[in-house]
């Protein structure tokens, strides 16, 4: 797991081919602005998607990790909580190999607030439970870049 301000996302410059490929792309193409959708950026290696929705409680909330994949969690308007645990501390319920998806439960280490102009990247050994309210639920806009991990 990676906390960092985007404006500071460079400094993870080299530590991987796409990783690499998602912080040039966020040096030139700022989230102000930006509706929800598909962005390719690199084909299956390198995508965004942006949501629109509205944070839930926790115990309504889905916790996942991916096998193949980092994400790279921003939020562009509001608010949200991202739990994150390491995946050595859960144990997984499903696997859905062809959207590399993983349903996890356990106990969530850590919660980050996630708010506009921070970048929360999530690696493999990260399980990391989304959409979570700070406080009452609220409307947020939020950036997921996937990045091929291998």
């Amino acid at each position: 797991m990676i906390f960092t301000e985007i404006a500071n996302i460079g400094h993870y410059h080299g530590l991987g081919e796409y990783l690499d490929k998602a912080v040039d792309y966020l040096s030139t193409h700022p989230l102000d602005g930006i509706q929800a959708g598909h962005y390719e950026i690199d084909g299956k290696m390198v995508y965004m998607n942006v949501f629109d929705y509205e944070t839930i409680p926790e115990d309504g909330a889905f916790f996942e990790a991916h096998k193949k994949y980092a994400d790279i969690h921003m939020t562009v308007t509001g608010e949200e909580i991202v739990g994150v645990s390491d995946m050595c501390r859960v144990s997984v319920k499903t696997f859905d190999e062809e959207k590399d998806l993983l349903e996890v439960e356990g106990p969530v280490e850590h919660y980050i607030r996630l708010i506009p102009g921070k970048a929360l990247i999530t690696l493999p050994e990260d399980a990391h439970k989304v959409k979570l309210a700070a406080g009452s639920p609220s409307a947020v806009k939020k950036a997921v870049i996937k990045v091929y991990m291998g």
